[in-house]
């Protein structure tokens, strides 16, 4: 008897050893949903579309959706996919908020460190700094003269509290020792769309959401925060050579998988993203939009860790030294 229980708990014992491995093997059995916390249309949304539909490619009867949640600075879709069933079915796409929000938000209710499994880095975005088309500077050194000569009636849009294009209006602020009037946003959108039709002076963001409309004419492109000059953008100078040298801005963006889901299916999600990351028409999309993809090395769990954490030990004193909070 006795033994016939010993082997009837070996059995069983493999039984469970066996189930992640087996439910790996049956992943993706439905539609997989990655969670953007922004509005449809935005930078994030564009790079979340783009490496979703890799994806699918790369994983054999994979069906990837975008879902948008937007709001709060991104914090109520983030906060979604942290309470998401750990399962594999639910994933986020988020930038460099993702490292601001703890500086941000008093009441947080996530842990960027603690509440997820991290998939990997997706790419890296510089900023464009942009000013409405008839904005009496055709250059950063006449930009900046201008606005200390007029510093109450120049305006400064961003897409928000936490946003990319409010950071990377923050690092401007300081850089020049001066502060501007402020137009906060409900997106990036409406605020390209205003400085487009002149009712804002400057707006500093994504080359995934201003490169078009650099290219058509309807802004005016000053510099990049790149450390070098972009491809797609050969005649754009770079801030540093523009007179402000460590102005190195660079928007990142990431995939993250709730807190807990099976190591198979992980493992299994990193696969897929590192050979999307290699499609030649997700490559070509990055690079028209100014972004530059990922490596293999930092498309991984670890290479998010710690570029997350580095990032949150960057933004923090730059966010806290402002004084700006959101509720």
């Amino acid at each position: 008897m006795l033994r016939n229980l010993i082997s009837a708990a070996a059995v069983a014992a493999t039984a469970l050893v066996a189930l992640p491995q087996a439910g790996a093997q049956q992943y993706p059995s439905r539609p997989i949903t990655v969670v953007v916390p922004f509005a449809a249309g935005g930078p994030t949304d564009t790079v979340a579309r783009s490496v979703a539909d890799a994806m699918t490619k790369a994983m054999p009867g994979a069906n990837i959706v975008v879902e948008n949640a937007a709001g709060a600075g991104g914090t109520i879709g983030v906060g979604k996919v942290a309470r998401a069933n750990p399962d594999g079915y639910t994933l986020l796409v988020f930038h460099i908020g993702m490292a601001t929000a703890p500086a941000l938000y008093r009441k947080l209710q996530y842990d960027p460190l603690k509440d997820f499994e991290y998939v990997g880095l997706i790419n890296d975005v510089p900023m464009t700094l942009l000013v409405k088309n008839g904005f009496p500077a055709k250059s950063v050194k006449e930009m900046v003269a201008y606005v200390k000569q007029h510093p109450d009636k120049v305006t400064l849009a961003n897409a928000g509290i936490g946003s990319a294009s409010h950071l990377c209006g923050l690092l401007f602020q300081s850089a020049i020792g001066q502060e501007l009037v402020t137009v906060p946003y409900k997106g990036t959108a409406p605020a390209l769309a205003d400085l487009m039709g002149g009712q804002v002076d400057i707006l500093c963001d994504q080359t995934t959401n201003t490169t078009p409309q650099i290219k058509a004419g309807k802004v005016t492109a000053l510099a990049v925060t790149s450390p070098a000059r972009l491809e797609s953008l050969p005649d754009l100078p770079t801030m540093a050579e523009s007179g402000y040298p460590g102005f190195d801005v660079s928007i990142w963006h990431g995939m993250y998988a709730p807190k807990g889901t099976p190591k198979p299916v992980l493992d299994k999600l990193v696969a897929t993203l590192q050979q999307a990351l290699k499609d030649p028409g997700l490559n070509k999309r990055f690079a028209e939009l100014g972004a530059q993809t990922a490596s293999s090395q930092r498309a991984t769990p670890d290479g998010l860790r710690k570029h997350l954490a580095a990032e949150i030990d960057r933004w923090s004193p730059v966010i806290k030294k402002a004084g700006v909070y959101a509720d």
